[in-house]
């Protein structure tokens, strides 16, 4: 892809500020777009946006088509007349700090529900907006309502726990299940539109003031979902629908024992036999909300690791060949040679991943909290990155800066010091320093790294099953003053460049 020279921060919708537990697309989110263009920034990277389920991971979705209904916004809600201020009553005391998982998956679906209500009863101009919502979506919005649906039914159990004939699809039971579900499904459907309506606004609002937005597709999908309950077809699962083999990565630098991520295996031949029909169709509906894409464990387009169901840790795996130039010819086929694609290429690489990458062009990624193991060879050291790379001082995956600092031994300390020729006390703002001046295209921060957090602020430990995901940010933090510190390493390191060819735009227009 051919990006132009800028920067931008990493905040995932549920951090942001905001009354109702959790972040939403409503008033913050617009005044956070305000606050990073205003600073000369040009991206702003989410995670996946789809709906939460085991360990409320967002690389856990019931869907890789919906979007998290948890992200609608009440404000919006109530600005359009779906919610009163009495149905507000009994709203717990949330924290603005985390996100209290629990406490939202039991209040916030009763209030869309009433909003739901209200639509139905009220109807208007909002039901063909619905109903032109739903046609668009028909690939996958009916599967996905019956599925949500079922498993409301069925008290949230997995869609393997369901009777025979809902898990293998009979078609009249399927039938039979669309006709005794018919309210919940269509009360799926408007969540949908809801998302969707609320996210297009924030979107279009966020280009406009010279943002794009870089999402993410995580290679694998949930078991527990849509896309596999719909589509069996296209995983390694048995007779009964279980997953014969699952994925994960070997022993690396956060686990001895690798990481058993337990996700259905795709069935790569049959991918190719449509075309790769459904994951094109997935490209195009996250290029349909976002700008740009962070392909997630790009390594597994090459090879992956195949691990047999039952296994307890992931040691006992083997690499398989993935769809490799076949998939992205097929990309490239549908959607021209330049990819708005980052390839998220970190782990162990064989120089076959790397010519994969190189061959159409993907920027890779370069972790400055990698960096520092007292080798000046290191790739991910600034002097050692080129301009087709995007760079960050550490990702969702990873401590922050300060705390990655905090926790390391005093030689990976001192060789920062050396390197970075600073005496450690600001190691987070000395990591964006390096970050922003490296050659690499993009320079982009978690915001934890922008406000000086420690290991608290940690957004996910890989391998830990809960806990995770819950850091949000106080609405004090967007201060002129940081605004104004970020907006100089911009200027200094030349990352203004892509905003002020916006503003430039705007002033023509």
């Amino acid at each position: 892809m051919n990006f132009s020279r800028s920067s931008g921060i990493l905040l995932h919708p549920t951090s942001l500020p905001g009354p109702y537990g959790i972040g939403e697309l409503g008033p913050q989110a617009y005044r956070w777009i305000d606050w990073l263009s205003e600073a000369g920034c040009a991206l702003w990277q989410v995670l996946p946006l789809g709906p939460t389920g085991y360990g409320d991971s967002p690389y856990q979705c019931f869907s890789s088509f919906a979007g998290n209904p948890y992200l609608i916004s009440v404000h919006r809600l109530l600005e359009d007349g779906l919610l009163v201020e009495d149905d507000l009553s009994g709203m717990p005391a949330f924290s603005p700090q985390a996100v209290d998982f629990g406490a939202i998956y039991h209040w916030k679906p009763a209030l869309l529900n009433r909003a739901f209500d209200r639509f139905q009863a009220r109807g208007g101009a909002l039901s063909a907006a619905f109903q032109e919502f739903q046609h668009a979506q028909a690939h996958w919005l009916p599967d996905f309502a019956l599925f949500m649906a079922l498993k409301e039914a069925h008290g949230g159990a997995p869609w393997n726990e369901w009777g025979p004939t809902l898990r293998q699809r009979d078609p009249k039971a399927l039938a039979l299940a669309r006709k005794a579900h018919a309210r919940a499904i269509e009360r799926q459907a408007f969540r949908q539109f809801l998302f969707f309506r609320q996210w297009a606004d924030v979107r279009a609002y966020a280009n406009r003031k010279g943002v794009q937005i870089i999402g993410d597709i995580p290679i694998f999908v949930a078991y527990d979902s849509a896309d596999v309950w719909a589509h069996p077809e296209l995983f390694y699962l048995d007779d009964e629908g279980r997953p014969t083999v699952v994925a994960g990565v070997p022993p690396d630098y956060f686990s001895a024992t690798g990481q058993l991520w337990g996700n259905p295996l795709y069935r790569w031949e049959v991918h190719a036999q449509s075309g790769y029909a459904w994951w094109l169709e997935r490209v195009r509906a996250v290029l349909g909300l976002v700008d740009i894409i962070r392909l997630d464990h790009f390594r597994g387009f090459y090879d992956y690791w195949e691990i047999p169901a039952g296994a307890q840790t992931a040691i006992q795996g083997r690499w398989v060949p993935g769809p490799r130039e076949q998939f992205f010819d097929a990309l490239v086929a549908a959607l021209g040679e330049d990819l708005p694609i980052i390839a998220e290429d970190l782990g162990d690489l064989t120089p076959g991943v790397l010519e994969l990458r190189d061959r159409y062009h993907l920027p890779g990624m370069k972790i400055l909290v990698f960096a520092f193991y007292d080798d000046p060879a290191n790739p991910f050291l600034p002097h050692n990155h080129t301009p087709n790379c995007v760079v960050y001082t550490g990702t969702h995956d990873n401590d922050t800066a300060r705390g990655w600092y905090e926790r390391v031994d005093e030689r990976e300390r001192d060789f920062a010091r050396r390197y970075l020729a600073r005496d450690g006390h600001d190691i987070a703002w000395d990591l964006i320093r390096a970050a922003w001046g490296s050659p690499g295209v993009f320079a982009l921060a978690p915001m934890q790294d922008l406000l000086s957090l420690g290991n608290e602020a940690r957004m996910n430990y890989p391998g830990r099953p809960s806990g995770n995901w819950a850091w949000r940010v106080d609405e004090s933090a967007f201060t002129p003053a940081l605004q104004a510190r970020l907006s100089e390493v911009n200027f200094l390191y030349n990352r203004h460049r892509g905003w002020q060819q916006w503003k430039a735009q705007q002033a023509q227009a």
